[in-house]
């Protein structure tokens, strides 16, 4: 036992590396920490968080950080001089550059304050410098300058991101609302027609119809959310099919065969109902005789496989080409808007992938990876 121990401290030192490795893994480490706060934008709540990772990373008596009007958090001690944060950062907020300050600017009653001189960095984003950086020392020498500089890089770095993550969220929003709007006024019109025709004939089946288009449309309209499981997303799709086949009758059949480990994947809200509409929209509605929808959900390695499938009028592959890059002269139901969110979120190898000729039916294929990172419902 002994001989081991004494192996393990010889193989240490060289398991850590040198001085100058681990004060490398200190600085990403003391950086990774104030990252997820910064990634929120910049708040007074992800200012606060990210502060006292900040003044570690600068090894400064106190920092500052600011919006365009007011002090958002303060760390490190000289606490009276906080109130001096705002004034501070207005020239820089107007000329977009560093700027060190003395005592001019920065006076103080206390004979005994080591503060000095402060450094002010602009914080930017996208070219608009949106708050700023402050640090408060004995002394600015070039070599702080320089890494306050580097650090409101960084920072701004992360800024710029959360705005990113936050224009996405917007645009999916964005995208989602316009599908709504695709979706709803047919659809809506259709479903209330067959309901009214069983409400004296079968009023049982009305009323259970009737609910299966209150959840229906409950789910459709939810307002929180860009993602949601394939299990809802599926449950959605289930009560879309039978108002369309109380209205399509025997002239519509339904295949579902979906793997159980599936169902927890996540999916970006009504990616696939749009997908099951244009097939009984387009595919069958003007089909003579029977036509069958058939959805399968796979389990197939790292991703989740599912495929909508009709045998119905089939389309000419340039019009779903058309429909793909978003041609608004091309009567499809959210094709291109569903294509463009699933390659927003997961990237462009994971578009639709559409099979299909006139008279041959249609088939549609989304695959999404089991697991992707940020991506939750």
């Amino acid at each position: 036992m002994a001989a081991r121990f004494g192996l393990v401290g010889r193989l240490r030192p060289r398991h850590l590396g040198t001085e100058a490795d681990r004060a490398t893994f200190r600085t990403l480490h003391t950086a990774s920490l104030a990252t997820p706060a910064l990634r929120a934008g910049l708040t007074t709540v992800s200012a606060e968080k990210s502060a006292r990772h900040l003044r570690t990373l600068l090894g400064a008596p106190a920092i500052a950080l600011t919006d365009t009007t007011d002090l958002l958090a303060w760390d490190g001690g000289f606490h009276h001089h906080a109130r001096q944060a705002p004034a501070l950062a207005g020239p820089v907020l107007a000329e977009g550059s560093t700027s060190v300050r003395d005592r001019r600017d920065i006076p103080c009653d206390d004979p005994g304050c080591g503060v000095k001189q402060a450094i002010v960095a602009p914080l930017t984003v996208e070219e608009r410098v949106v708050g700023t950086l402050q640090v408060f020392a004995p002394f600015a020498s070039a070599g702080l300058v320089r890494a306050v500089e580097e650090v409101a890089t960084w920072v701004s770095g992360q800024l710029e991101l959360a705005e990113l993550d936050a224009s996405r969220t917007r645009l999916m929003e964005a995208e989602v609302r316009a599908l709504r709007a695709q979706i709803s006024p047919h659809f809506i019109y259709n479903s209330l027609s067959a309901i009214a025709s069983f409400v004296r004939t079968d009023p049982e089946q009305a009323r259970e119809l009737l609910l299966e288009f209150a959840d229906f449309t409950r789910y459709s309209f939810r307002r929180h959310g860009e993602f949601t499981t394939l299990a809802e997303e599926l449950k959605s799709i289930e009560r879309y099919l039978v108002l369309e086949t109380a209205r399509f009758g025997d002239r519509l059949n339904v295949v579902l065969r979906v793997a159980p480990e599936v169902l927890p994947v996540t999916v970006p809200f009504l990616s696939l109902q749009p997908l099951v509409e244009n097939a009984v929209r387009h595919g069958l509605e003007d089909k003579p005789g029977v036509g069958t929808v058939t959805i399968l959900a796979e389990d197939v390695d790292q991703e989740a496989v599912i495929s909508v499938e009709d045998d119905g009028l089939g389309e000419d592959p340039e019009r779903i080409r058309l429909a793909l890059e978003g041609d608004a002269s091309v009567d499809s139901v959210g094709l291109g808007n569903v294509d463009e969110r699933l390659r927003t979120v997961f990237g462009d190898e994971y578009g639709l992938v559409v099979e299909t000729a006139p008279g041959a039916g249609t088939k549609v294929t989304v695959r999404v990876p089991k697991y992707s990172p940020g991506v939750h419902p």
